[in-house]
Order: C-alpha cells, then structure tokens, then sequence
C-alpha cells in the first residue's frame, strides 16, 4: 500500500498532536473511581454490542453506527443516512438510552448527531419526620455531535462534541465536554487499534454556585482481530490509562466499622499487581456466524471484583449477546450481569433509511 508524503506529513502531525495532549492531560488531570466526578453518565453503556461485549467502547472499524457515540474516529462514509436508537432497561425504575443519526459530506467528512439521555425516575419529598410531601423526578441528557474523517487509507480520526444538561430537584448543572480519539485500521489483517481521550471539559454552571466538580476524564487503548481461519473477532480493551489503581480506599461508617477495603484486599506482591492490571482490562467476543446473525460475549474483570458478593459471585462481570437481521433492520440484544440482583437488558435497533426509499 503507497502513501504518498502529503499524507505521511498529516499523520505524523496527528500523531505528535495526540501524543502532546495525552502527555499533557495524564500530568494535570487524573481518572476518579465511580463516584468522584459530575456526569458519570457519560460513560453509561449504550449500545447492545458494547454492552454484550464487556461494556466500553470497542475499536472496530465496520460502520456500525452504535459504537460511534463512544469512538467517534470509527465515523465514516459507510454510516451515511444510518439511524440508530437503544435503550436499556436498568434497575428499579431507571431507563436510559440514545438515539443516532449520520450524514456523510465529501468535503467535510462524515458526522454522527447522537441524543443521550437517562431518566432516574420519581422520587418521594418527605420531611424529618417522614411525612410525605409529594414527589420530585432527576434526568440527565447529552446533546452529541461528532466528526470523522479518513486521513490514509489505515488512519482515521474522529471527535465528540458534547453539550450537557443535568437536572437532580431544584439543581440544575449545563456542561461541555470533548471526545478526540484516532483509528487505525488494516482491512487486510483484520487488525484495528483505537486511541480514544474522553470527557475534555468542564461545567458551565455547577449545581451550586462555585462549587464545579470534575468531570469523568478518562484515557482508553483498544484492539480488536479477526481471525483469518475462524469467523471469530476478539477484542481487548485497556481503560484509564492516567490512574493507575482503581481500587477504592478505605471506607468506615459512623461507628468506626471497615466497610470497603479493597487498596489492601489481602493482595502483596505479584497478585496485587496482576489485580491492579486487570481492573484495566475489558475482553470480549464475536463469533460471525453469517452476515445475519452474530454470537457476543465478554468479560469484565473490574466489574466483577466491584460488584460480586463473597459467598457467592455467580456470573458477576461476565455478558452475552446476538444480532441478528430482519429486512432491512438489525436487531442487538445483551444481558450483562452486574449483580445477583439482576441483569440489565439492553436493545438496539439499527437501519439505513436509504433501504426505504425506491
């Protein structure tokens, strides 16, 4: 493959440019465990390959519309008049989801507006003394552009623009954030790897005047391979690349009683290493079966450790899912199990608008 040297001047340029500002935000900003930042769902799973497939983002280059909102450098000509919408019914009465549509324009690339939302449902007023005194709902929304365009025939790039509104009662919280990440993708090998630096932003207006919190920045390296003899792509997920231990820290409640303590966790030496690199780790897997229908499943090892109960951990961190095609739409559904309290179910649609037109 020729790449003539205009194009080697572009890539190198972006690649010092990434390069500059990974170095850069991993020195002033460091990824929080859940719980520590504004947003946090931003970083929901939304689509139901993602979900099925540990539950990040996946760095696979095959026009699929629903990984865009988490990779915007997978964005391409290939998702032009797609549409897309997902939701996951989560725990209790909490919904969330999003809905995508992409254009492609030659001379400016290909982009991909999203709408994501998550509504927490109602909640009981009651006084100190617990008299109940009507009710009060929460929600979140992200309003998403985002842009893609091929640099070379094996380098993309692609950025999401996010506008975002909170609303929890009486607080109110608006935001912007930025997504930039970088794709390359060999069709030959079946080999793609994907840089992505999330969530670069800010409150606009906190929820309490002077009081702005951090948003849920984070740093993610992704690869994913087709097998040349099976029909079988795996995928291997590194996240938060800028904080190392994702461990919580010790935690008592009133009484001076250890409720958390997984920093120590009874681990020293190479198996508290191993722990700690593992938490980074995402693992999933498709097995192509034919063009319409798809096995998934994945592993999750931070999740389980998290999330599973001692006596018993079950199926904690681990999640599967199909796709299948039905005329001119394709249908996803996952099951990923958090807890032994339940399972969300997730669900996506997908369709190219085109098809409808004769």
């Amino acid at each position: 493959m020729i790449i003539n040297v205009g194009t080697r001047i572009k890539v190198t340029r972006v690649c010092i440019i990434i390069l500059i500002v990974v170095s850069t935000l991993s020195v002033k900003m460091q990824a929080q465990v859940a719980g520590s930042n504004t947003y946090d769902f931003l970083n929901l799973t939304n689509s139901a390959r993602i979900a099925a497939m540990g539950g990040d983002f996946l760095p696979i280059y095959d026009g699929d519309i629903t990984l865009a909102i988490t990779n915007p450098s997978i964005i391409d000509s290939t998702m032009h008049n797609h549409l897309a919408l997902s939701i996951v019914d989560y725990y209790s009465d909490i919904n969330y989801g999003f809905a995508s549509y992409s254009r492609f324009y030659e001379k400016y690339g290909s982009f991909v507006a999203s709408v994501q939302f998550v509504d927490y449902g109602k909640f009981l007023y009651a006084n100190d003394a617990g008299n109940i005194q009507g009710n009060f709902t929460a929600s979140e929304m992200a309003l998403q552009l985002g842009w893609g365009r091929m640099l070379s025939p094996v380098l993309s790039v692609g950025s999401n623009l996010k506008f975002i509104y909170s609303a929890f009662e009486s607080y109110l919280s608006y935001g912007i954030a930025m997504d930039v990440a970088a794709t390359y993708h060999n069709e030959d090998t079946g080999l793609a790897s994907s840089l992505i630096i999330k969530n670069i932003g800010r409150q606009v207006k906190a929820y309490r005047s002077g009081n702005n919190e951090r948003l849920p920045f984070e740093i993610q390296f992704g690869v994913s391979k087709t097998l040349t003899h099976l029909p079988f792509r795996y995928s291997v997920l590194v996240n938060h690349l800028s904080n190392w231990d994702l461990t919580y820290p010790e935690f008592y409640d009133a009484n001076d009683f250890l409720l958390v303590n997984e920093q120590i966790n009874g681990r020293k030496g190479l198996s508290k290493f191993g722990d700690q690199l593992m938490r980074h780790v995402v693992i999933g897997g498709e097995l192509l079966l034919s063009e319409n229908f798809i096995l998934r499943i994945g592993y999750n090892y931070r999740r389980r450790q998290e999330l599973a109960v001692d006596v018993k951990s079950s199926t904690i961190g681990f999640s599967w899912g199909f796709e299948f095609k039905i005329s001119k739409f394709r249908l996803s559904y996952a099951r990923s199990t958090y807890h032994l309290a339940g399972s969300p179910n997730y669900i996506t649609i997908t369709t190219r608008l085109s098809d409808f037109i004769q």
